[in-house]
């Protein structure tokens, strides 16, 4: 279903399939102790296992990893991956690094890729999981039509604390109506 990949042009993003040429950029955000908490993401993986993994994405047809690039170059990446084609429904996660936030930049690379999925694939449901504690991207996923569905009680444990993960999703119809 997303075997191609494109390219998708908006007013302050464009997004690009993400490669090899976009690591040193994403990896300043990998890094990021902020980005970590609020991805959930523990421990640390290796630049050169990062290099690998960004070298293959172009090949992956379940799978769409598209770079979210700024005027200052690659800001993030916004993935739709865990597709299930028997439900029509994917997974969509989004990653900004630490200088591209507060600028609008995610707000509309999320409005891009829901717009070529829903305008190209037959996909019924896009959904995600959210920290409680990230108000900043609830707000954004709700102001984009994602809705609020349930609680993955104590679904992250963060130096000793547990969080809370919400889920979200967003139906074909939703986006049919806001379009």
């Amino acid at each position: 279903m997303f075997a191609e990949k494109p390219t998708l042009k908006g007013e302050r993003v464009t997004l690009r399939p993400v490669g090899p040429e976009h690591v040193e950029d994403l990896l300043e955000a990998i890094a990021d102790p902020e980005v970590g908490r609020l991805t959930g993401s523990h421990g640390s993986v290796s630049p050169e296992a990062i290099h690998q993994w960004y070298a293959t994405r172009a090949d992956q047809p379940d799978r769409l990893d598209l770079a979210i690039m700024a005027d200052d170059g690659c800001a993030g990446e916004v993935v739709l991956n865990k597709l299930d084609t028997d439900n029509l429904a994917c997974c969509l996660r989004i990653m900004l690094g630490p200088r591209s936030v507060g600028k609008g930049y995610g707000t509309e690379a999320i409005e891009l890729v829901l717009a070529h999925a829903f305008a190209t694939t037959p996909l019924h449901r896009i959904w995600l999981g959210v920290y409680a504690f990230n108000e900043r991207a609830r707000h954004v996923y709700k102001k984009v039509g994602f809705v609020e569905e349930g609680v993955e009680r104590d679904a992250l444990r963060w130096e000793g604390q547990w969080y809370d993960s919400v889920l979200m999703a967003i139906l074909r119809p939703d986006w049919l109506a806001r379009s």
